[in-house]
């Protein structure tokens, strides 16, 4: 159980780095069909809010000092805002993603397509069903990953053979968390936060031995997808509802940074959702003041 009683002063410093992002605008977001529980297509959806909410999101990277690209919005896929499921873009290998809904399989092409014509190829086409960063989170030289709902067990060893990386397997059991980035959260290449109930107890305890740091979430601040952030080892652009866990997370000496996205939690994606990193050695790095 992580030890949250150190008082602000006593933090340990953090550092945040330079990244660089992907996202594609929600030009023709709506909720059309249900394919996790967060969708409902008796709801309405409102196009110019989701769109708002994503241009905050988009503008706070920047303001940080971040870099964004931009994949333009491709008509007949609404849930292509949720950009992180479209790859992993490793520092040496970028591996493509396979969709295991038909209403999504053809963001893989179009990410992949951006991804090669941006120089980030070759692109690994995967054989096995994995949801890109969705499941496949990269914490320091090791990629968590998770399976359940979407990604497959057989697509982590494939995955562990594209990038030579460690894979290890978490297993999911709640469907509201289908994703592993909606359960867990990589705040450094060290140090995550998650919630346990998410997993299997094989899974929790894997965790526990790997991470005994860890921040531990509270349920509600993780059914606000409060999980589904994104740091850059100091800032943390985290959904504005999940007050419990940015108070946990600033004792532990990190900055919480909110914005809300109700609109785009209608389709079962925050802000983890619609970024996919984009990581390469060859690209020069830098610390953020």
């Amino acid at each position: 159980m992580t030890d949250l009683t150190l008082a602000p002063s006593e933090a340990p410093e953090r550092r945040a780095r330079l990244r660089r992002y992907l996202m594609t605008p929600p030009e023709h977001f709506a909720v059309t069909y249900a394919i996790n529980p967060w969708m409902d297509p008796s709801v309405p959806v409102d196009a110019a809010r989701a769109l708002a909410e994503w241009r905050t999101l988009r503008d706070t990277y920047r303001r940080l000092g971040h870099r964004v690209d931009e994949l333009p919005a491709p008509a007949g896929l609404p849930d292509a805002v949720y950009a992180a499921n479209g790859a992993l873009v490793t520092p040496r290998v970028t591996v493509g993603a396979r969709f295991a809904y038909p209403q999504r399989a053809a963001e893989a092409a179009v990410y992949a397509d951006w991804l090669e014509r941006a120089g980030l190829g070759p692109v690994a086409l995967p054989a096995e069903v994995n949801e890109g960063e969705g499941d496949l989170l990269l914490v320091g030289s090791v990629i968590l990953a998770g399976t359940g709902f979407r990604t497959t067990p057989a697509a982590h060893a494939e995955v562990a053979r594209l990038t030579g990386l460690e894979v290890v397997t978490l297993e999911l059991v709640d469907p509201r968390f289908y994703h592993l980035d909606t359960a867990l959260a990589v705040l450094d290449d060290a140090t995550i936060a998650y919630l346990p109930a998410a997993f299997s107890p094989a899974s929790r305890a894997e965790l526990e031995r790997r991470y005994p740091d860890a921040v531990i979430a509270a349920e509600a601040d993780a059914v606000v997808l409060g999980l589904n952030l994104v740091s850059d080892g100091r800032n943390v652009i985290m959904a504005a509802a999940a007050t419990g866990l940015a108070r946990d997370l600033e004792l532990r000496g990190y900055l919480p940074v909110p914005v809300a996205m109700p609109e785009l939690l209608k389709g079962g994606g925050g802000i983890k959702c619609c970024t996919l990193e984009i990581r390469r050695d060859t690209e020069p790095e830098g610390m953020i003041p």
